[in-house]
């Protein structure tokens, strides 16, 4: 039986697999959001990444009343299906058909 050390080939590919797979739990981990009552919630750090916009501008949405959002205490949160709400109901495209035109 051979004697297992640090520096054998075999354990090296076990360290460095171990690693792989622990960078990759923390990434999973970074992103995930949990489900509450299937529903998706979002920090408003989620959503200015998503929308591209900044806090700034968050806010103005918010009290401009464009996008629905839960405040508990001094938290604010937003549902995911809220946004893909509204931003369906904005969509623009060049296949939208007008009236009569």
């Amino acid at each position: 039986m051979d004697l297992l050390t640090n520096d054998t080939e075999d354990i090296i590919d076990y360290q460095t697999m171990i690693m792989q797979l622990r960078n990759r739990i923390e990434e999973i981990l970074k992103n995930y959001r949990p489900i509450m009552n299937g529903e998706i919630y979002l920090s408003g750090e989620d959503v200015c990444k998503l929308l591209h916009i900044s806090k700034r501008t968050l806010q103005q949405y918010r009290d401009d009343n464009i996008l629905p959002f839960i405040q508990i205490g001094g938290k604010i949160i937003y549902k995911e299906t809220d946004l893909v709400k509204i931003l369906e109901e904005n969509y623009t495209g060049k296949n939208k058909v007008s009236d009569g035109f």
